[in-house]
Formats: structure tokens, C-alpha cells, sequence
């Protein structure tokens, strides 16, 4: 049985490939081709699916489509992958019923509640699901406009960023803002008024496209005049407003239990899941790591596995590095057609220890070992590092290399059994999807990655996870007694993560990174 799974056509479209129970392949197509046209088949990243999967189109067996896919006639996609699998029965899945399987089957639960937030999509923000077994029963849903997301995006268009893009920044933003806005972004929300969130329309003007579409009222309410620019000293406490009151909205929203299961866009927010984590609603709390658009694939393939195909077994997601690999001919080829002089290291030992020598000279070294990464964080195979003990780690990764706002900081790698000694943190660290703090012995060392008050990100790698990662943690420990690197994704000036060894090489010589390991391959500036 092979079923391809695609997603987020409209926004973030991605494949993902079940065969013989395995999830064996998810690629974004922005990654792989470094450009995504909405509204089209990504034929890059089926292609490039089927290539790790090594299986051909006409061994597809079931293509899961999830809508929304355009407004233009639908059949015309459905026949451009007729055409694409020719032996494959093709299905079209609701939008949130694709998060909600990407939440729920690539859990570690056969029983949980599943949650799924996002902006909009098939008209719908958000629904609430019974998950056991192979079903997935649905409680209650959001329509639009009754938002988390689109609020959220809103804030981003009012402080001035990239509504859809950037939301990230408001999250980070918010860690350094103070309460004061907690109760106005509740009133928005109908927080007070118990139930779901029902937001009060009167905050909004509809004929305003400029700032996020916030009427008067609300300007009032922060004690400005209408529709002008958020000042300085009032940015971080507008988003610490949104940021708390959508964290007690989705705890109110997700009720209590035993398992919670989460999805969707909202979900890669990572001190919202750090707040369900902590709530003490909830025994355990999972969030699928490419919990947006893009793992929507991922939810069609698994959707299908069990509720087409019939299958009961679950399928487990390894470690989501789940895209493609390169030999080291095909890394040797780019180097030279390059012209490029580098060093071949034979052995993984070899390689471990150059780097960890790199590291304690306080360079900054960037990581490509392996498959890609699926979704929007680097977890140690297409990473930029540095040493915590590097006095200047903060302001050469920020400011020189990434070109990013100081508040926006890096994650804290350490070995997944070592964790515990330096970070308090839940398990969905071991995906980058939430926050931990740092224990008060430690906050002098790590102080350079702190957010607010002794927050981090933190990243728990296990051996079985990623070895050869987790090996270069320990031998920086062995070298330093800090068995931890400050790890930020492999990408510079926006661009989506890399893939090839050539994305690697285009980032490494337009940025201030000192040296480069890409497999066995090392180059130095």
C-alpha cells in the first residue's frame, strides 16, 4: 500500500508518503524547489517523496487531497493527478479533519481529545475531536470569524510585521511585555462571557486595511489616537496581551483529560503549548511538529491509511527528518563545479572532533548531515550552531548571521537524557515545539538564550533520534563540561530552510558563518 498525501495547496503545500506502514517521505515544495505558486500541484515535493520512498507514480495506490485547493474548478486538479497516478484512486479530506489526524494518529495516544486552531480553512478556525483508535469523532467546531488565528495575524499587521509570516515574532515579542493588555484581548475574544471564544466585532473596522483592521475603539482602549503607529515601550506589552489571553482561550477551549492531541497553525506557538503543558489540565499534551499546512499532508496520508484504506495499525512519524539525503559524490560534484577547495574527513570520529575544535575556537559552524528536516525547525540536520561558552554567540548569530531581532532567540540543544540538569521542559522538546526554563544554577551560562524570565528554547536530542547530532553534544561536553550548542535552522534572510548540498553552499558564502561541515565534507572561510 502506497498513499501520497498532499497539503496546504493554498498556502505551505507539501507532500507526504505512507508505504508498507512507514511514514517514509514529507517534503515541503518551498524547500525543495525554493519557491511555492499557490494553487498549484507541488509536483517537486511529490516528486521528491516518491524519489526517498523509491517507488514510482504508477505504484501509488491512494492520493488524499486536502482542501481548500483553489477557486478555479476542482476538477481540474483531480485531473492533473489522474493523469500524475494512473492507478490510484484519488480523495478530497476537509481541511481540519486533516489537521486533526496529523495531530491525533501521529500521537504516542489511542485515546486523546484533539484540538486544531488556525486562521481559516474550509471556512472553519477550529474544532474539537474525539480521538480512539483508528476514528476520529468530532465534539464542536470555530467558524471564521470567530479567530484565534486571525487575531493573532492581526497584532503581527499592527505591530508592523508580516501578517501570515511573521506571528513568530509577536510570540517572542511577548515574552518581555507586561499584563496590562491581558484583560483588553480577552473582552475581544468573549473570554469573559465563558464557552468558546465569540470576538466582540465592535474592536474591528471593516473598511480599514491597515494595521491589522482595529477600529477606534480599540485604539481608545490603548490610550492612543485612532489608527497610528503601536510606540516602542507599548509593542511588547500589546503582544504579551494576545499572546496570554489566546493562551487561556485555548486552555478553556481544550477542556481537561487525560491525553490532549493539538494541530494546526496556532500550534507551532510554543509557549502556548508550554502554557497546556503547565496547566495541569492535562496528564499528557502532544503537538505535531509541522503542525500547520504543511503537516496537513501528513494528516491525509495518515487519514487515508485509516479511514480508507481500513488499516488499524498506527503508523509512527521516527524523527520527522523525512526529506531528501545526498551522497557524497553528489556533494563532491556541487564543491567542485563550484571550485571550491574543502577537506574529505573519513571518519565520523574525525568529524565529531573537527567540529567540537571548530566550536571551542568560538566559531560558528554550520550543520547539513542527513535528511532535511520536515516543517519549520532545524533538529540537527540542517542547523547553524555555536557554543553557549562563546561571549559573542548572541550578537554573531542575530545580528551578523541571521539579521534578526535581538528578542528572537536561538534553542538550546542538549542531549534528551542530560536535559534535566540544566532545563525544566515537557516532552515536546524533543521536537522544538515548546519552551522550557532554565534551572537557577545555569542562568549565567545560558543567559544569552533567555527569554523573559528565565524561558528557553529547548531542543532534547535522543540517540536513537539523531546519533550522530547527539554524539557531537556529548563530545562538546566532554571537551567543555557543557554537553549543550545553541542551534538555530540552516537559512538566512527568510529563505526556507536548505536542502542541497547547492542551498548550502548559496547560504554559507552570503553569510558571516565561519566554517561548514555538509556530510563528510568541510569548508572553512
Amino acid at each position: 500500500m502506497v498513499i501520497l498525501g498532499i497539503g496546504g495547496i493554498l498556502s505551505d503545500a507539501a507532500a507526504a508518503l505512507v508505504r508498507d506502514s512507514q511514514l517514509v517521505a514529507a517534503i515541503e515544495q518551498k524547500k525543495i524547489a525554493r519557491y511555492s505558486r499557490l494553487g498549484e500541484v507541488p509536483t517537486e515535493a511529490i516528486d521528491g517523496c516518491l524519489r526517498v520512498a523509491r517507488v514510482d507514480r504508477s505504484q501509488v495506490d491512494l492520493v488524499a487531497l486536502v482542501r481548500p485547493i483553489g477557486s478555479g474548478p476542482e476538477t481540474a486538479v483531480h485531473l492533473d493527478l489522474r493523469g500524475m497516478f494512473p492507478n490510484a484512486q484519488v480523495v478530497l479530506l476537509d481541511h481540519h479533519i486533516s489537521h486533526a489526524a496529523s495531530a491525533f494518529f501521529a500521537s504516542p495516544f489511542d485515546e486523546a481529545t484533539v484540538l486544531t486552531l488556525d486562521r481559516q480553512g474550509d471556512l472553519r478556525c477550529g474544532g474539537r475531536w474525539n480521538g480512539r483508535g483508528a476514528h476520529l469523532d468530532l465534539d464542536r467546531e470555530l467558524y471564521y470569524p470567530d479567530s484565534l488565528g486571525d487575531l493573532y495575524s492581526r497584532v503581527t499587521a499592527l505591530l508592523n510585521y508580516q501578517p501570515s509570516a511573521d506571528e513568530h515574532k509577536v510570540q517572542w515579542l511577548s515574552t518581555s511585555g507586561d499584563d496590562r493588555f491581558i484583560p483588553l484581548f480577552e473582552e475581544i475574544l468573549g473570554v469573559p462571557n465563558g464557552g468558546w471564544p465569540r470576538l466582540d466585532r465592535s474592536f474591528f473596522d471593516n473598511q480599514r486595511i491597515s494595521r491589522g483592521g482595529f477600529s477606534s475603539k480599540f485604539f481608545a482602549r490603548l490610550g492612543l489616537t485612532d489608527d497610528t503607529d503601536i510606540p516602542g515601550p507599548l509593542r511588547a506589552p500589546v503582544a504579551a496581551g494576545v499572546q496570554r489571553a489566546i493562551e487561556r482561550a485555548v486552555i478553556d477551549m481544550a477542556g481537561q483529560g487525560r491525553n490532549l492531541a493539538i494541530g494546526g497553525g496556532l500550534a507551532f506557538n510554543a509557549l502556548l503549548i508550554a502554557a497546556l503543558e503547565s496547566s495541569g489540565n492535562w496528564e499528557n499534551v502532544f503537538v505535531q511538529p509541522a503542525a500547520g499546512n504543511t503537516g496537513t499532508s501528513i494528516g491525509a496520508a495518515l487519514y487515508a491509511w485509516h479511514s480508507i484504506a481500513r488499516r488499524t495499525e498506527r503508523i509512527p512519524i521516527g524523527n520527522f527528518c523525512l526529506g531528501p539525503s545526498f551522497t557524497p559524490e553528489d556533494v563532491k560534484q556541487v564543491l567542485e563545479n563550484c571550485k571550491l577547495r574543502f577537506r574529505y574527513i573519513l571518519t565520523a570520529g574525525e568529524l565529531i572532533d573537527t567540529a567540537v575544535s571548530e566550536l571551542n575556537d568560538h566559531k560558528i559552524i554550520a550543520w547539513m548531515q542527513g535528511a532535511m528536516e520536515f516543517g519549520p525547525r532545524a533538529l540537527g540536520n540542517r542547523s547553524i550552531l555555536a557554543s553557549p561558552l562563546n561571549p559573542y554567540s548572541t550578537e554573531n548569530l542575530n545580528i551578523f548571521i541571521k539579521r534578526r531581532e535581538p528578542f528572537r532567540k536561538f534553542a538550546a540543544s542538549v542531549p534528551a537524557e542530560l536535559c534535566s540538569q540544566y532545563f525544566e521542559v515537557g516532552p515536546n522538546a524533543r521536537f522544538l515545539a515548546t519552551v522550557g526554563t532554565v534551572k537557577p544554577e545555569h542562568r549565567k551560562t545560558f543567559e544569552s538564550a533567555i527569554l523573559g524570565e528565565g524561558l528557553v528554547r529547548v531542543h532534547a536530542v535522543s540517540k536513537d533520534d539523531n546519533p550522530l547530532y547527539w554524539t557531537l553534544l556529548h563530545a562538546a561536553g566532554k571537551a567543555t563540561g557543557l554537553p549543550v550548542l545553541y542551534n538555530t535552522s540552516f537559512n538566512l534572510f527568510s529563505d526556507p530552510l536548505v536542502c542541497t548540498p547547492r542551498d548550502a553552499v548559496r547560504s554559507f558564502y552570503s553569510s558571516g558563518i565561519d566554517s561548514m561541515f555538509v556530510g563528510n565534507f568541510h569548508l572553512q572561510k
